[in-house]
């Protein structure tokens, strides 16, 4: 299950290679084609076939049947949830215990890799938010591209950020996008943002992958980045 419908490991019958179908259904309002074309489930395919590189998980092919939308992706069987969950008992360690050097090490890398895979997005002209940076929608590639086995993933929330129309006009950009212990406190409260939204996400994450308690930080003593 993901936070947008069903996902389903298939093997495609003409190559026999195995992929994910992510299936989502419709609302019966988007029956209409005028409606799909804006619907959440035809935005990620079109934002997955945007950013299809090694930072992303990789989008092959998507379609509509009766009132479902069918998108083939990549398969990814773990996720960045699945390692924290096992990630202490590997390396034979209580939580919230010290790690050793092999595990804090093994975290930054996998820390960089997705700050890599964010920094691609927001590095797009116009620039992409993902909107929804967590655990769950990190995941661990079987295939390794160029030393890199973390992708992003979901992009249902997805959306482009240009500061000259988002912070100059009355045009901003919706609230209530992701999960709201990784959103950033602008976003639910409905003020302008932009892709420190996805910053704050990343910060959250980073305090799992490292145990660390950011409510024990004081923020202020610490320049604020611009967007």
């Amino acid at each position: 299950e993901c936070s947008w419908g069903a996902v389903y490991k298939i093997q495609n019958k003409y190559d026999n290679k195995i992929y994910a179908i992510k299936i989502q259904e419709l609302n019966d309002e988007l029956f209409n084609p005028n409606e799909y074309v804006n619907s959440i489930p035809f935005e990620e395919a079109k934002n997955l076939l945007l950013v299809k590189s090694e930072y992303v998980v990789q989008y092959y092919d998507s379609w509509r049947e009766g009132n479902c939308v069918y998108i083939q992706m990549e398969l990814c069987s773990q996720s960045l949830r699945n390692i924290l969950e096992i990630k202490p008992k590997v390396f034979d360690r209580q939580i919230g215990h010290p790690m050793d050097c092999v595990e804090y090490f093994i975290s930054c890398e996998i820390f960089r890799q997705i700050l890599e895979s964010v920094q691609y997005l927001h590095e797009f002209n116009p620039q992409i938010i993902h909107r929804d940076v967590r655990p769950e929608n990190i995941f661990i590639s079987k295939e390794v591209t160029n030393g890199r086995f973390i992708k992003l993933g979901d992009f249902h929330f997805a959306t482009h950020h240009d500061k000259r129309v988002h912070f100059s006009t009355k045009r901003k950009h919706d609230r209530d996008r992701g999960k709201p212990n990784y959103t950033a406190p602008e976003v639910y409260l409905g003020e302008e943002y932009g892709i420190k939204a996805d910053v704050y996400s990343l910060s959250i994450t980073g305090g799992e992958l490292f145990e660390v308690d950011l409510r024990m930080i004081n923020l202020h003593e610490y320049d604020p980045i611009n967007d």
